[in-house]
Parts: structure tokens; C-alpha cells; sequence
């Protein structure tokens, strides 16, 4: 007999006993309220899905190369507020002399720099998506060899 076909052969008083004794036992607090007690499941994390894994790294990753390129801006308009560069060019011109005419500015410019930091979130986008799909991979791999992640969970 299967379970379904149990289920549907017991009667409606003996439903409503074995769902009373599966119920968590209640215990009666000192002002006569009664609280329950916190249930515990122990489940196995056996599988995770490799597409919902690469969706939300894809969508995490782009968060983090967004957030790259705009503190690369802040950092670099911090900077210029601050004089660095144009001390920096003073410093080459001493070390160098004068005869030599270095701009700083030439290779470190905000427009260079910002396009920089967005070919290097683009990578980062890529290589991050990537690797957690394979991550994914493994861990299926993994927990088919040794039986998963356990978690016990509790409503506190």
C-alpha cells in the first residue's frame, strides 16, 4: 500500500491524532500561556542548480564592476582635488630634469583611467560568472560522492 493510498484509507479522527502527536509538545510558562516548543529540521543540501547559480553571480558581479568603476572615478577626483598629480608632476620634473617634459596626466588622465577600470570590470564579470558556475559543478560532484551539505534548521 502506498502512502497516498494510506493516507486516503484513514479516517478524519485518526488524521486528527496523528497530526496532534507530530505536533511539538507544549510546555506551560509560569502565567499559564503556553509556548511552544522551537522545532528543529535537519536537512541535506544535495544539489544546487548551475543556471541560478550563474544568473545571480552574472547579476552580482555586474554590481561589483559598477561599483569598481564609479569608487575608481572617486578616488581619482579625490586625488585631483587633493594636488597629488600635479605634486607627482613636480617630483618627475625635478628627479628627471627640465629638459625632459613628463605629464603625468598623459597616462594616469580620468578618462583613461575610468576606461581602464571598465575593461577590468568587464573581465570581472566574465571571469566571476564563469567561475561560480563551475564552482556549481563541483559541489553537485562533490555532494553526490559524499552525501551533500547538512543544515539544521530552527524557528527560534
Amino acid at each position: 500500500m502506498s502512502p497516498a493510498e494510506r493516507t486516503a484509507s484513514t479516517p478524519a479522527s485518526a488524521k486528527a491524532q496523528s497530526g496532534a502527536a507530530s505536533r511539538p509538545a507544549a510546555r506551560a510558562s509560569s502565567a499559564g500561556a503556553v509556548d511552544s516548543v522551537p522545532r528543529r529540521v535537519r536537512l541535506t543540501l544535495a544539489r544546487i542548480d548551475p543556471w541560478s547559480v550563474t544568473k545571480l553571480s552574472f547579476l552580482l558581479s555586474v554590481a561589483v564592476g559598477i561599483a569598481l568603476v564609479v569608487a575608481t572615478g572617486v578616488v581619482w577626483s579625490v586625488l585631483n582635488g587633493m594636488g597629488v598629480f600635479t605634486d607627482l608632476n613636480g617630483l618627475l620634473r625635478d628627479i628627471a630634469g627640465s629638459e625632459i617634459d613628463i605629464n603625468l596626466l598623459d597616462y594616469v588622465g580620468f578618462g583613461k583611467v575610468l576606461s581602464l577600470a571598465t575593461v577590468i570590470a568587464v573581465i570581472d564579470v566574465v571571469l566571476l560568472t564563469a567561475l561560480s558556475t563551475i564552482v556549481a559543478f563541483l559541489y553537485n560532484v562533490s555532494s553526490a560522492l559524499v552525501g551533500g551539505l547538512h543544515v539544521t534548521l530552527s524557528d527560534d
